[in-house]
């Protein structure tokens, strides 16, 4: 079980990771120990937000720095999205963010609030 921030600051960690693991030639880092325990060290919601807020800001520059040729680019073959083209990413990032914010709405909803529409403007 995580902590409100550290579901934030995990979210934050994995957009990070996916940006790393296609721009590294060793791919990517499999060290899900490690991952955890740099997540279980956040105890800030307001820092966790600061990570998030960062880590979108550098998928957006990695995405943008990139020539359609680049992304799409076979990944190596290997456990995480093996073969498919580096774009792909932006999906399991999609997926895997709207994972947490599914969680955060559980917990929101277990201590009696109603979360708000995240699709309304």
């Amino acid at each position: 079980m995580m902590t409100v921030a550290q579901q934030v600051a995990h979210a934050a960690q994995t957009l990070d990771w996916f940006i790393e693991g296609v721009s590294r030639a060793e791919g990517f880092d499999l060290d899900f120990e490690k991952h955890a325990k740099t997540v279980e060290s956040v105890t800030s919601l307001a820092a966790a937000r600061e990570w998030m807020e960062k880590a979108y800001g550098n998928a957006i520059q990695f995405l943008r720095s990139r020539s359609p040729e680049d992304l799409s680019r076979p990944l190596p073959p290997g456990p995480i999205l093996g073969g498919q083209p580096i774009s792909d990413i932006v999906w399991a990032m999609v997926e895997h963010t709207a994972h947490h914010r599914g969680a955060l709405t559980v917990y929101s909803r277990e201590l009696g609030k109603v979360p708000p529409m995240p699709y309304v403007g």
